[in-house]
């Protein structure tokens, strides 16, 4: 009989052991492709969690981004989600361990997926986005996705597009022993949210700021528009920028790029141009010195010539 019980158990003991071994590969799996974010104190209250300034790629898991949250004394306010569910459940994480206050609000400055595929990780109800930037999310995320998929693979899995059913409006919000401000722009998608915490004084400026990496050019109504709001950001009260990309600054020295590069990028379109060079010329426009920082400055080049040159074309042709 105890023969006969061993050979039945055989059997339980195997599956058991597969069951096994694929809950560790299954870990090893996750735990291969985990973010590994950090939380950057800029001020009191205040972290900034900082991204690499490279393209997407299933090496970073999208990971090029600047996130943030505030601590208000009342609950968190979080600044962005990042590229997936993974990271928004790795945001979640991190912000657990530095402060034990409820996230109350969570704001989506834009429809571009780094910023917005993480929302799945909070509460609906926190979730808040500009009117129109909520409109081009539900536009665009399918497709935002699909691309997001082939570029950085399995750290997608699972991200579904989530539109904030609340909308976040400009002008000043109080909560606890902030006071935040909340400002609509247009320069980067049309429809940008930047916020000041004017209690510290630090600028959660998104992608209308961009700091020693190449900005992106896709939906911008503008250069020159773009650059007439960086001027306007420039004169807000403010100690701290956390640019959308790029490292963390305690001056101007943002605002001041930006408009260099972006008085550059439009003079590099508009005399090419005039002179009637084609697109393919266009991009082979050598990288100015002083920009020798600025990472991906050739690649993004090629794409802002791609999205706009030819509406500098056409102004050529038409006068207008």
């Amino acid at each position: 009989m105890k023969s006969h019980l061993g050979l039945l158990h055989q059997p339980v003991r195997y599956l058991f052991a597969i069951a096994l071994l694929l809950l560790i590969t299954t870990a090893a799996g996750a735990n291969g492709k985990a973010y590994d974010l950090r939380a950057t104190p800029v001020a009191d209250g205040v972290w900034a969690v900082v991204g690499s300034t490279a393209n997407f790629s299933k090496t970073n898991g999208g990971n090029i981004v600047n996130t943030g949250f505030i601590e208000t004394g009342e609950g968190i306010v979080v600044i962005d989600t990042g590229p997936s569910k993974r990271y928004g459940e790795a945001l979640r994480a991190l912000i657990d361990r530095h402060t034990s206050e409820p996230i109350v609000k969570v704001l989506i400055t834009h429809h571009h997926p780094d910023h917005a595929f993480g929302s799945q990780a909070f509460d609906p109800e926190t979730l808040h986005m500009l009117d129109e930037s909520a409109r081009l999310l539900e536009r665009d995320g399918e497709a935002f996705s699909d691309n997001m998929y082939r570029m950085i693979g399995d750290w997608m899995r699972g991200t579904e597009v989530i539109v904030p059913k609340h909308r976040v409006q400009p002008g000043t919000f109080q909560l606890g022993g902030r006071t935040l401000r909340f400002i609509a722009m247009q320069g980067h998608t049309g429809a940008d949210l930047v916020v000041l915490d004017e209690t510290s004084g630090v600028l959660f400026a998104s992608d209308m700021v961009f700091f020693n990496r190449a900005l992106t050019t896709p939906q911008t109504p503008g250069l020159m528009a773009w650059r007439s709001e960086i001027q306007q950001l420039a004169e807000l009260p403010f100690s701290i920028v956390v640019p959308g990309h790029g490292p963390v600054v305690k001056d101007n020295r943002a605002f001041l790029q930006m408009t260099d590069y972006l008085t550059w990028l439009d003079g590099v379109m508009t005399l090419s141009a005039a002179r009637g060079l084609s697109a393919a010329e266009v991009i082979l426009t050598a990288i100015p010195d002083r920009f020798a920082d600025i990472e991906g400055a050739s690649y993004e080049l090629v794409r802002s010539v791609t999205h706009l040159y030819s509406d500098y074309e056409n102004r050529e042709l038409t006068g207008n």
